[in-house]
């Protein structure tokens, strides 16, 4: 029992270690590895049979081609071969089929950085014999053959120089009199993106041999459940950053701007950039530097540049940049241990009828570096002090958008607002079924509570929500909840050399009911309508994901009288219905769902035609934004008052704080749950 209690207070990512037989540094140790480690830890492995074979092998081909660019289906017809065959490769460590995957991705590749070459001085017909085909929903088939790759980048370079050509200009009048002109000035500057873009494939971390594997590795865990995946040492860092605290970085952000450049967007304050002080946002990225390994920015995606200087091998990097004033200079830095401003916890005053507290989470993180860190739970105490000193009323806490993080935290969290009892239910292969409990007597806040979620919510998120339900300790206000009722561990493929990791599902939680909310999500008591409602973002709509089940249980649980649940939504219900503000969102989310997510249509390969059909998608997402926009004053929103006077010191985090207090007080959602709020004082 007690390794039951370790495992999960552990939070999800502990580390276990496995050493494969094979050699370590082959895709083949991976392999073995990585079927070895679901085998052995994954809640419900599935067998190693032709299903199997099947289902990774699908996974595979849309992995290695997602948008079917540049496969053929002579190429998958090729490739067949080995669908009924996976299984049997990892039986036998037989992995040599790889390779060829890599060989002809790589030279379908070349062959469309052909194909782009020689349009730079081709006839192009803008005459509408040729049109675009939208069919949400419709799997493209691969190309039939030559021709058809051939007509296929013929139409998207068509389509794209248009786009260039609105970009400069948005009046169709302007661009149809010097259309001629402008389409032969920026034909070359949109063939070379495309073929950047192609050219990014292959300058990903690690090549193309790498990603094909990788992409393998990915397929396997994904048709194990959704949520597993094979990780790098980089994808690693990522992750775990998303639910620390703090992270060990150079504190730098960056995107790649419409010239295909690297640029520097964000220096954290404190971080290591920040100290330096020769780095400026809009700095260009020109290469970094690791020793031997040199990564050159031009034709590489963004994301290869966050994969680089989130190696953890990479602890110092030297960056050459280019300043606005085009001088270039070539800096060393370090990284240092630095705060995630994102996973910082600010409580916030509502004044109304009733003063109230307002906590935003955006992750359950915590400190990775100990077992008994101090994270999300422990700031969320800090800021009840300060908010109760302040005399509010009621709370509302905020999980819009937060997908998860750590078990543990989730726990601790609820811990703060029950009394005592039982929080969740996991259930795993090597311990089976354990009651997590709040081992603590009393609670930081005695007073009701709203609990805020959306579509996004997720994991950690719905394990406190649901708490908080079951307990009838807050009323749940929002759309219903992501669906994911598992808990993942990352777990390395070996123990001596850096050759990647598994996160897999190694666990399944439920509610103290007995009840799920996998694929099924967290229902609200109160539900507000939502911009994305409607998208099929949740989990019941990916692949291979985990059913709804129910466990029986005894438990015993005591749950407090309740808000009144009929009475509060009676009320949010009349206001909702007559505010014109969410009147005027679920006719947005409609016009959405019909024409963007659900889209069909078919749109002639024209000036005027491309015009129009953007022009509408631009309106609808106008009309999003301008909603949320004219929506202003809604609330009263304050910090503390030991908020405000450290602000008093810090101009340029005083700036973004004014703006996040002016998102707040216009948030139509947060509007709402304070007024279902203030009638639960009325009647408290």
């Amino acid at each position: 029992m007690q390794n039951s209690i370790i495992k999960f207070l552990g939070l999800v990512l502990c580390c276990f270690y496995f050493q494969s037989g094979a050699q370590t540094d082959s895709f083949c140790g991976k392999v073995e590895a990585v079927s070895n480690l679901v085998d052995t830890y994954h809640f419900k492995p599935k067998k190693l049979n032709d299903s199997l074979s099947i289902g990774v092998y699908d996974l595979f081909i849309e992995l290695i081609d997602p948008k079917k660019r540049l496969l053929t289906q002579s190429d998958t017809a090729a490739f067949n071969v080995d669908r009924l065959k996976i299984d049997d490769y990892i039986k036998d460590k037989n992995c040599n089929f790889i390779g060829k995957y890599a060989k002809i991705l790589k030279s379908r590749i070349n062959e469309s950085k052909g194909y782009l070459e020689a349009l730079s001085n081709a006839k192009l017909d803008y005459t509408g014999s040729d049109s675009l085909y939208f069919n949400a929903g419709k799997v493209d088939s691969y190309f039939r053959d030559e021709s058809s790759v051939k007509r296929y980048w013929n139409k998207r370079v068509r389509y794209e120089l248009i786009f260039k050509l609105m970009e400069q200009d948005s009046v169709l009048e302007n661009l149809k009199s010097n259309f001629k002109t402008l389409e032969l000035k920026y034909r070359q500057t949109v063939i070379e993106n495309e073929i950047c873009v192609l050219n990014e494939i292959e300058n990903r971390d690690g090549g193309l041999l790498q990603f094909v594997e990788e992409s393998f590795l990915n397929a396997y865990l994904s048709y194990q459940d959704p949520n597993s995946s094979y990780f790098n040492s980089s994808e690693k860092s990522l992750f775990e950053q998303g639910i620390s605290n703090t992270q060990f970085s150079f504190g730098i952000d960056t995107y790649k701007n419409d010239d295909g450049k690297i640029i520097i967007g964000y220096i954290t304050n404190g971080s290591a950039a920040f100290k330096n002080g020769n780095f400026d946002v809009n700095d260009e990225i020109l290469v970094l530097n690791y020793k031997n390994t040199s990564l050159e920015t031009n034709c590489i995606s963004n994301d290869a540049v966050v994969a680089f200087l989130n190696n953890e091998d990479y602890d110092d990097v030297n960056f050459k940049i280019k300043k606005k004033d085009g001088s270039v200079k070539t800096i060393k830095l370090s990284k240092e241990e630095t705060k995630v401003e994102d996973n910082t916890v600010k409580g916030y005053i509502i004044e109304g009828e009733k003063r109230l507290g307002y906590i935003k989470i955006s992750s359950f993180y915590t400190d990775l570096e100990s077992f008994n860190g101090l994270g999300l739970a422990n700031d969320v105490s800090k800021q009840l002090y300060l908010l109760q000193r302040e005399g509010i009323e009621g709370l509302i806490i905020d999980l819009r958008y937060n997908g998860g993080g750590s078990m543990k935290e989730a726990a601790e969290l609820t811990g703060l607002f029950i009394d005592r009892g039982p929080v969740a239910i996991t259930k795993d292969r090597i311990d089976g079924q354990f009651t997590v409990r709040d081992p603590n007597r009393g609670m930081a806040f005695y007073k009701p509570i709203i609990v805020l979620q959306d579509h996004f919510s997720a994991s950690a998120s719905e394990f406190f929500a649901g708490a908080m339900q079951d307990y009838k300790r807050a009323v749940i206000v929002g759309s219903g909840t992501h669906g994911k009722a598992t808990s993942q561990q990352i777990i390395p493929l070996n123990d001596k050399e850096n050759i990647g990791f598994a996160r897999l599902s190694i666990q399944k939680f439920y509610r103290i009911t007995g009840r799920s909310h996998q694929s099924i999500g967290v229902i609200p008591d109160i539900e507000l309508p939502d911009f994305y409602d409607d998208f099929k973002t949740e989990e019941k709509f990916y692949k291979y994901a985990i059913e709804n089940d129910t466990i029986n249980t005894t438990m015993t649980y005591i749950p407090l009288r309740g808000y009144g649940i009929a009475d509060l939504k009676r009320k949010s219900e009349a206001r909702t219905n007559k505010n014109v503000a969410f009147k005027e969102l679920k006719s947005i989310n409609q016009k959405m769902v019909k024409h963007v997510i659900n889209r069909k249509a078919i749109v002639p390969l024209t000036l005027e035609g491309i015009y129009e059909d953007t022009e509408t998608y631009k309106r609808m997402w106008q009309a999003y934004s301008n909603f949320n926009s004219k929506n202003s004053g809604l609330l009263k929103v304050m910090n503390t008052k030991s908020t405000a006077e450290r602000l008093e010191y810090n101009k340029d985090e005083k700036t973004i704080n004014n703006q996040y207090l002016k998102t707040l007080s216009n948030d139509i959602h947060l509007t709402e749950a304070a007024n279902i709020l203030q009638d639960v004082l009325s009647n408290y």
